[in-house]
């Protein structure tokens, strides 16, 4: 799968917000929302969050990092924590495809990757098509969903990618991809000594 560039700086505005028609209590902003499957659900991430769109990479496991972690790619020479986001939701792992995807993303101030079954689309949805997230129970944590939005007659949970990351796990993905840079830092500086020796 070739590699798509989401063109824009993290935090840099690429569409109008709709700010009309928000309900109350929360807020639910339209705008532009990438969408995503996972199983035959589908999801919707803020435009603005998203990075990059690339096929899968080889993957390097970091020791001790939580389970929906799968480790970290080398992107162009640097390093980004990859999360399985099946696993942070509590589904079962699936063997990977021809459509599955790396979706890098800006969250908590980290950039990282998750993967998803499939890319679908970008969709332009209004604030007046998000609806508040439906009450699931006191031990369904729903607090990373910013809304459910509605289009062409179809529904989409949308994500608020940062409360996908938690703050612990935000600490451990950005030690654990400092650690690893290190790493490759030396092993570089190595290979550059034992040139000179040569």
């Amino acid at each position: 799968m070739s590699t798509e560039i989401i063109e824009q700086a993290p935090g840099q505005a690429t569409n109008k917000q709709d700010s009309s028609a928000a309900t109350p209590g929360k807020s639910y902003t339209g705008g532009k929302f990438l969408t995503f499957f996972l199983g035959r659900e589908e999801y919707g991430l803020e435009i603005l969050k998203v990075q990059e769109i690339m096929g899968m990479l080889p993957v390097t496991l970091v020791p001790r990092t939580p389970k929906s972690i799968r480790g970290v790619i080398n992107l162009r020479g640097k390093i980004i924590p990859i999360m399985d986001i099946r696993l942070r939701f509590g589904m079962d792992s699936i063997a990977q495809t021809d459509e599955t995807c790396i979706i890098v993303v800006h969250a908590q101030n980290v950039e990282m990757g998750i993967i998803v079954d499939k890319v679908s689309e970008v969709l332009d949805i209004s604030t007046k098509d998000i609806e508040p997230t439906p009450a699931l129970g006191v031990d369904v944590d729903t607090d990373f969903i910013l809304g459910v939005g509605k289009s062409e007659g179809k529904v989409k949970l949308l994500l608020d990618i940062d409360k996908v990351l938690s703050s612990r796990e935000a600490v451990d993905i950005h030690a654990a991809a400092a650690a690893v840079a290190s790493q490759v830092n030396t092993a570089e500086e190595i290979k550059q000594d034992v040139g000179v020796a040569a």
